[in-house]
C-alpha cells in the first residue's frame, strides 16, 4: 500500500479506532473491584495525563515496527494530524473517567456486576454514536457496515457478546474502561485510573 493510501486510510479510521480500540485489548490482571480502590495522588494525577510531546517526525514510509495497527496509522500521519489524534484520544480518556464515575456510583448503590457492565458498554457505544456525527456519511456507512458484519450491530459488540468473549460481567466492565497503553504512549499520553474517593471529591 502506498504512503498516500495509508494516510488516506488513517484519516478515515484513526479517530474511531482510537475510541473503539478498547474492546480489543487483552485482559489485565486487575479486577474491577481492585481498580476501584487503587489510590490516586490527586484528581490531576488521574485520567488523561500528558507525559511527552507529540512526535514531530515526518510520516513514516515503509514497514511499521509496531505490532499495533493503530500505532502504525498514527505514525503515518503528519505532526498536525497527530495533534488532532491526541485531542481525540484525550476526549476518549475523559469518557473513561465518566464511565469509572458511573461504575463507582453504581457500586455504592449495590448494583449487580451485570447492571454495571451493561451500563458501561452502553456508555461506550453511545460515545461512538456521538463521534460518528462528525464523520462523513461515507465514513459512517463504511464503519457501520464493518461492525454490522462482525457483530451484527452497527455500533459494535453488545454487552452480551462481550460476556460470551470474556466469561464474566466483571471482566466486561474491565474491558469497557481499558485504554491501550501502546496507543496512548504513541500520542504522549498515559491514562491513569482514579479511585472512587478521588472521583467523588472531584
Amino acid at each position: 500500500m502506498s504512503l498516500n493510501s495509508l494516510r488516506s486510510l488513517a484519516r478515515r479510521v484513526v479517530p474511531t479506532l482510537l475510541v473503539a480500540h478498547v474492546v480489543l485489548l487483552p485482559l489485565q490482571p486487575a479486577s474491577a473491584a481492585e481498580r476501584a480502590v487503587q489510590p490516586c495522588r490527586s484528581a490531576a494525577a488521574c485520567g488523561s495525563v500528558i507525559v511527552a510531546p507529540v512526535s514531530q517526525a515526518a510520516p513514516e514510509h515503509g514497514d511499521c515496527t509496531s505490532p499495533e495497527p493503530v500505532v502504525c496509522l498514527i505514525r503515518s500521519e503528519t505532526p498536525e494530524e497527530r495533534e488532532i489524534a491526541r485531542d481525540q484520544r484525550m476526549a476518549y480518556h475523559q469518557l473513561l473517567v465518566d464511565m469509572e464515575r458511573t461504575e463507582c456510583a453504581m457500586r455504592a448503590e449495590g448494583r449487580s456486576e451485570e447492571d454495571i457492565a451493561r451500563a458501561l458498554v452502553q456508555m461506550r457505544n453511545d460515545a461512538k454514536d456521538v463521534i460518528r456525527a462528525g464523520m462523513t456519511p461515507e465514513q459512517v456507512a463504511e464503519l457501520e457496515a464493518r461492525n454490522q458484519k462482525k457483530y451484527g450491530n452497527p455500533l459494535g459488540p453488545t454487552a452480551d457478546q462481550l460476556y460470551l468473549k470474556y466469561g464474566s460481567w466483571e471482566k466486561v466492565a474491565e474491558a469497557a474502561t481499558r485504554s491501550s497503553a501502546a496507543v496512548d504512549q504513541e500520542l504522549g499520553l498515559e491514562f491513569r485510573h482514579c479511585s472512587c474517593e478521588v472521583l467523588r471529591a472531584a
